[in-house]
């Protein structure tokens, strides 16, 4: 029985249909080429001893897309819809199917996709941290030792595009899940379209790995025309495969908007929301203006290649630095679609560990807002070595300047909760306050490279790569983390192994000082990134073999919260109704939560984070529950 419903769930539906797809849609340019007499150039693949032109393996993949989509379900209701048939929304499992197969099969509820989102997030993290793994093994030793340089260009860059898919994911995740309990809501606003953005993300994540297959690719995930214009046809998948994610990143944005506009309980206005949906509202409002634009490169680059349209390559007229400030005017402001959600849960928690008022709440609200504008501001200090105008410099590093006043509001925000506050120290909270220490480490490193003459020093070295782990580790992992353990006994109704979550924090996270310090270190002392090999000069081999033995050590702490989340959904205790005392609205109701989240509608009565303060209620409820 088991086996059967893994069998027929919508993954394996959707890849055989994508496999299906892919191959009709490749078959059908290369009969029209065929009648066309047209001869394959530029990249091609051998395909069962026929060998493949671009432009069919371009068309190929994009119908196999959609042969995903329809084969998996996401298009069921809306094709019949279309026909002329009712379409009631369906809730629960599927006829005859235990409970469990929903997860596996396209579901419109929040919580399901929410959980969705999280399962594939770690996964895709695994996936993206093992090639992490397998190049810093050849870095442990100057030299090349057992990979080539393109199996190491390709390792990098598949590296880079998949965590950033990973997190991407992560966000959805969280997201997705908790926007609806926090605000009061049934479900999301649209909720078939929730579930198509995340389901069009599960083939683009395909791609990108079958990208690596067919050639793999060298541009590193940032893709630069005109490298990506000369590279194998692997880049073509993994353009594809971001653009997509993009795509899903774009309509999920939408429904969190909608939703969080339209859907709140009585009596919560705006500043009587929790943080985190906050945060998720400033997340969204950058995918959702900010996507366009890297979509618009990627787009241009794929049709660059594949029809020979020329808007990046200098031999014919074109302007690669055109593809920078498209890619950077996204890319610059996606580091805080992965950030901002992070700060936001780690608002969230502190004030439950602390048993104190979160203090400045209106401030650390408005500055994620604050955030996602200038944001939009900075993103030419990634450019400063590429030959753009000189007279650009100086405006964009001040603007870079100014994105420390909002983020700074936060870190005096969290020091002053956790001053005189009552800690307890839970996995949920050490993995707050590690959060908080590794993205100190990115935030201080992060001037220096906003700034001219350092940047011009330290652009493209190693020093780059320990501040960008720093961000995104102390700005979205170890939060992404931390909301694990502590909605853990929400998604499930179990707790964890307190035990194993203490021991994740104490290998993960020196592991990461080691990892991120030594990758800065290095970076001073002349080692450059995104090459395979280094001057044996340099002195900095021992550095090496640390930084890469820290990254075992953070990769096997991950797979001990892996088991410790799979073996405690089965053995640990049931949870109790509110295990962490919180006065947020989801944990005032059962867990798992009930299907429609709440059976009977709350009213707002005061401010979310009053803890420590006699009779101050958040919410009300009939019949009424305790909030503290």
């Amino acid at each position: 029985m088991k086996l059967k419903i893994w069998l027929t769930s919508a993954y394996v539906r959707g890849l055989v249909g994508q496999l299906v797809g892919t191959l009709l849609g490749i078959g059908f340019i290369e009969a029209i080429r065929g009648a066309m007499g047209l001869e394959p150039t530029g990249a091609t693949f051998n395909l069962f001893g026929a060998i493949i032109a671009e432009p069919s393996f371009v068309f190929g993949a994009i119908v196999g897309v959609i042969g995903f989509l329809l084969a998996a379900g996401v298009f069921t209701d809306w094709l019949k819809w279309m026909v002329g048939k009712e379409t009631p929304l369906h809730h629960g499992a599927p006829a005859g199917k235990p409970e469990w197969s929903r997860y596996l099969n396209v579901d419109v509820n929040h919580k399901v996709i929410g959980i969705q989102y999280g399962y594939t997030s770690i996964l895709v993290l695994l996936v993206g941290g093992l090639f992490a793994i397998l190049f810093r093994i050849e870095l442990a030793q100057p030299g090349m030792q057992w990979l080539t340089n393109d199996q190491y260009n390709t390792l990098f860059s598949a590296h880079g595009i998949v965590m950033i898919a990973s997190i991407l994911l992560g966000v959805g995740a969280m997201s997705n899940y908790l926007v609806p309990l926090m605000i009061g809501a049934s479900d999301m606003a649209f909720p078939r379209m929730n579930a198509f953005s995340y389901w069009v993300g599960v083939p683009s994540v395909v791609l990108i790995l079958a990208g690596m297959a067919v050639g793999g690719w060298d541009t590193g995930w940032v893709g630069y025309a005109p490298l990506s214009l000369r590279a194998p046809l692997g880049v073509q998948l993994f353009l594809l495969g971001f653009w997509l994610n993009g795509f899903s990143s774009i309509a999920s944005a939408i429904n969190i908007i909608v939703t969080t506009v339209t859907m709140r309980a009585k009596g919560m206005s705006w500043f009587r929301m929790p943080i985190f949906v906050w945060a998720a509202v400033a997340a969204s409002l950058i995918q959702f203006t900010a996507t366009q634009t890297v979509g618009v490169a990627l787009m241009m680059s794929i049709a660059e290649r594949a029809i020979g349209l020329n808007f990046f390559s200098p031999v014919g007229g074109g302007n690669p630095i055109l593809y920078q400030h498209l890619f950077w005017f996204y890319s610059h402001p996606v580091v805080y679609v992965f950030v901002l959600p992070g700060l936001g849960v780690i608002s969230e928690l502190l004030p439950v560990f602390t048993r104190k008022p979160l203090f400045g709440y209106k401030w650390i609200a408005l500055s994620s807002l604050g955030i996602a504008l200038v944001g939009f501001l900075v993103w030419a200090h990634h450019m400063f070595t590429s030959g753009m105008a000189d007279a650009l410099r100086v405006p964009f590093m001040i603007s870079t300047m100014f994105v420390a006043v909002p983020t700074g509001v936060k870190f005096f925000s969290w020091v002053a909760t956790m001053w005189e506050g009552k800690m307890s120290f839970e996995t949920p909270m050490l993995f707050v306050l590690g959060a908080i220490s590794v993205f100190l480490i990115g935030g201080i490193s992060g001037p220096i490279l906003g700034t001219i003459p350092t940047d011009l020093h330290l652009h493209d070295s190693y020093w780059v790569v320990g501040h960008f782990h720093a961000t995104m580790f102390g700005g979205f992992v170890f939060p992404f983390f931390a909301a694990l353990y502590y909605w853990y006994p929400k998604m499930t109704g179990r707790m964890y192994k307190e035990s194993l979550g203490k021991l994740h924090f104490w290998l993960m996270t020196p592991g990461f000082w080691v990892m991120s310090f030594g990758q800065m270190s290095v970076g001073i002392l002349g080692m450059r990134r995104r090459i395979a090999d280094y001057d044996p000069l340099l002195g900095i081999e021992r550095t090496h073999v640390l930084i890469t033995l820290a990254a075992l050590v953070i990769g096997w702490s991950v797979l001990i919260m892996v088991y410790n989340f799979i073996s405690s959904a089965r053995t640990q205790e049931v949870a109790a109704r509110n295990p962490w005392r919180s006065r947020s609205p989801e944990w005032q109701i059962p867990s798992p939560a009930p299907e429609f989240n709440y059976d009977v509608p709350f009213e707002v009565v005061g401010d979310p984070y009053d803890y420590g303060l006699a009779d101050a209620a958040y919410i009300q409820m009939t019949p009424a529950v305790s909030g503290d």
